[in-house]
């Protein structure tokens, strides 16, 4: 017999006929279905899925063979899902489905038929009910009161009995489509009673895997019961499957790993440690904790190095402006690295760089770039801070959350035994109770030892010796003797003005140009850049130029959508005025004119070359000498070192023999909230005792860099090229430097050299007659009156 029915898409029930089934009913469709159907006769086709997970099938997502069903009771939910009783009537067979917005089909019933003989049959009947007896027992998801049960035992229709079995079994949606798609009653008893054998079997293994593994545990190893339980089912799954155990997973992959035999060894006595601990202690967390991070090391991948001199240099000039001396040294380890790649017996071991310069001037990305020449892994590390030597070292596995260091954390995330590795502000370690850091470094950074590198957490010694190290500090001052000797020391200046006008140009500008969206919009004139570097920023690097060109750019962003404009913008110094504001810093130039008591010194800090301007003041007084200006121990000594100096040769510089019993000096250092220290400004501050002393006018054009001793000898210092620099920014002309720096000379860029006279002196009398001017030298200036407070005190005598 043919039907029209409306279809409603059953996602994990398959109902059958003469049965009873609640059926959740949500999707549009399905509720568009019943609603049809109850307008009709109740009649609706119940269609099973083949897929669970479509919301919305189709007539080619269902089974092809349904049940016929009377719909009998609506129940609305609280979520709007209606709750439908059903009663499976026929086995229907969908002959094609019909157009419209709610799945309807032509359906034919299916008649049931019975071929088996009624002998076999009655057997089928009573082996069916007992076996259904015992899965009812065995079944733990299986809810069945006596009741069901025995108006079960009390059927003898095969083919109700076949359905109403499978009703109340637990089987998955294809085996009971496959019950409902069989008409032939005798044959669908057979598959029934198949199913019923094929669990009842699983369950009896299950007994013989439950019953094994009880045996080999306590009451307390549940865990670990479970763990057995696996292994059984392996066992008897015949040993045969892809699928291995924690235990052999992990013996696989340190076969896999090509490690050291003595890494390979302790890493085989953990898994056996691990195979015979309880799953759940806490031990065993631990042990599988550190096989991870063994496992997780590199031991034999490399990459693949790129050893191509001309390569490398153009990646080094594509990322950085200037630096010319750190790519040169790079480049030569390059060589080496090309020439002796091949040789087994090759002696030459990596030296570890130290970058060594002011805030800002690229040492941090130089390294970037070395890694990328090289096709290299990257890691950084910083050690700013770092006071514990676990930090380095690791944290020994007996205390609960004990981590490796973070050398061997940083191999973890290199992935690879040749990484370039940054460590990054390595004078800003300290140490404390915990140990001392800077010690734990001497290994990691000693080419004959850090193939054999020992942390606390592995305790199996590590291959460091094909990583590069490359470290970065601000000042070798605070770098213990000992670590220092193990590096190569590679000086990296700050940029001169020409410099920072190139790399703002060739790199800062175009990236804060399309960070901030002004790419085609905005331009900046050479002009608007030179006042940005000299009035806005006062550096040795470029960080903070970097950060002003980002004000300019937000600035620029604003008044861009305040009031567009067309094509491109070009910034020149007026608008740079306009928008960042007041300078911050003053135009040091104006202060070139001779002055009494006035001398410009140069000293050398973190943060690159700096000028000082010293002043001196005398005054009646009892011979006190006060030194101001956040002055160290150091700088103090070398003050009242020059100044007990002069006390011995008042007749040589025409200074009153009694000054240190009736005159009071003063001297100062200006910017006095900086501290300073250090010994290089003693000619200075004994050129301004000297003027203030007396009243004769000292040079402002030169600036003057040395130490002074009792003798009055000028002693090198450190820092040339760097407190050259300092003064070719600040407009200084003319350099005095100690005759035993002059071999330091050559390292100061050929442009500074040119824009300076440099003026080497051995004696104090020679810097004397260079700073002081007279009545007989054109460019004297008498003293007016009370000039700045330091002229007129200056001329009492």
């Amino acid at each position: 017999m043919e039907w029209e029915l409306p279809v409603i898409a059953l996602r994990t029930v398959v109902v059958l006929p003469r049965t009873l089934e609640n059926v959740d009913v949500g999707r549009p469709k399905s509720k568009r279905a019943l609603e049809e159907a109850q307008a009709a006769d109740n009649r609706v086709l119940l269609l099973a899925q083949r897929e669970p997970r479509i919301d919305d099938p189709s007539g080619d997502d269902l089974y092809t063979t349904g049940t016929l069903g009377v719909i009998k009771q609506v129940i609305r939910l609280p979520d709007d899902t209606l709750q439908v009783l059903v009663e499976g009537k026929e086995r229907a067979e969908v002959i094609g489905y019909l157009p419209g917005m709610t799945l309807r089909a032509r359906v034919r019933t299916l008649s049931e038929t019975n071929t088996s003989g009624e002998t076999r049959t009655r057997a089928l009947v009573e082996q069916v009910k007992s076996a259904f007896g015992d899965y009812a027992q065995q079944n733990k998801n299986l809810r069945l009161d006596s009741f069901h049960l025995e108006n079960l035992r009390s059927l003898k229709d095969p083919g109700a009995l076949a359905d109403v079995v499978t009703k109340y079994s637990t089987w998955e949606v294809a085996d009971k489509q496959a019950v409902l798609e069989e008409s032939d009653a005798g044959k669908r008893l057979e598959l029934v009673y198949g199913f019923l054998s094929r669990d009842l079997e699983r369950f009896d293994t299950e007994k013989q895997i439950s019953a094994r593994v009880k045996q080999q545990m306590d009451a307390n190893q549940r865990e670990y019961y479970l763990r057995e339980q696996m292994k059984a089912i392996q066992k008897e799954l015949g040993g045969g499957e892809d699928t291995l155990s924690e235990v052999e997973e992990l013996r696989r992959r340190v076969s896999e790993k090509n490690m050291p035999k003595e890494a390979e060894k302790r890493a085989l006595k953990e898994i056996e440690r691990l195979e015979k601990m309880p799953g759940g202690s806490p031990e065993a967390t631990v042990v599988r904790t550190y096989l991870d991070t063994i496992l997780d090391l590199p031991w034999s991948e490399v990459d693949e190095e790129h050893l191509d001199i001309a390569h490398s240099e153009r990646i080094l000039n594509e990322d950085h402006y200037a630096l010319e001396e750190p790519k040169e040294r790079i480049l030569e380890f390059l060589a080496v690295r090309q020439l002796t790649k091949d040789r087994q017996d090759s002696d030459y071991r990596a030296p570890i760089l130290c970058f060594v310069g002011p805030p800002g001037v690229g040492k941090t990305s130089l390294g970037k770039s070395i890694a990328r020449s090289l096709n290299r892994a990257f890691v950084r590390m910083s050690l700013g801070g770092v006071r514990d030597e676990a930090e380095i070292r690791g944290h020994r596995r007996t205390y609960i959350g004990s981590l490796p260091g973070r050398i061997i954390q940083g191999m973890k995330t290199a992935g690879k035994l040749n990484p370039v590795f940054l460590l990054d502000e390595i004078d800003k370690m300290t140490s404390d109770f915990r140990g001392d850091p800077s010690s734990a470094l001497l290994e990691v950074l000693d080419p004959e030892q850090n193939n054999t590198f020992a942390d606390h957490y592995l305790e199996i010694p590590y291959d460091l010796s094909k990583v590069m190290f490359i470290t970065t500090a601000n000042s070798l001052a605070t770098i213990p003797r000992p670590l220092l000797d193990r590096m190569e020391v590679i000086q990296i200046p700050g940029y001169t003005l020409d410099e920072k006008l190139e790399i703002a140009r060739r790199y800062r500008v175009p990236r804060q140009l399309r960070a901030h969206g002004l790419e085609g919009k905005l331009a900046l004139t050479e002009s608007a850049l030179r006042r940005t570097i000299t009035e806005y920023t006062r550096e040795a690097g470029v960080r903070n130029l970097d950060r002003t060109l980002a004000k300019l750019a937000r600035k620029s962003a604003k008044e861009f959508l305040s009031s567009p404009w067309e094509g491109e913008r070009v910034l020149d110094e007026r608008a740079v005025r306009k928008l960042l504001g007041v300078p911050p810093f003053r135009d040091e130039r104006a202060e070139r004119e001779p002055q009494v008591g006035l001398a410009h010194g140069l000293a050398y800090t973190a943060v690159g070359g700096v000028t000082l301007d010293i002043e001196a003041v005398s005054t009646p007084g009892k011979g006190k000498v006060t030194l101001t200006g956040q002055l160290g121990d150091v700088m103090k000594e070398s003050a009242q070192a020059g100044i007990a100096y002069l006390r011995t040769r008042t007749h040589d510089f025409n200074l009153p023999a009694d000054f240190h019993e009736k005159r009071d000096l003063h001297v100062h250092v200006l910017e006095g909230a900086t501290p300073k220290d250090g010994p290089s400004a003693g000619i200075a501050m004994a050129t301004a005792v000297v003027s203030a002393l007396t009243g004769r006018p000292a040079r402002g054009d030169i600036a003057m860099t040395g130490e002074i001793t009792l003798r009055g000898r000028v002693l090198p210092i450190g820092g040339v090229k760097e407190k050259l620099l300092a003064a070719h920014q600040a407009g200084i002309a003319h350099v005095i430097i100690p005759e035993a720096n002059e071999a330091n000379l050559e390292d100061v860029p050929e442009a500074i050299l040119n824009d300076l006279k440099v003026t080497t002196v051995r004696d104090f009398n020679e810097v004397i007659k260079i700073m002081l001017l007279d009545e007989s030298q054109p460019d004297f200036v008498p003293p007016k009156g009370d000039e700045a407070g330091v002229s007129s005190a200056a001329q009492v005598q």
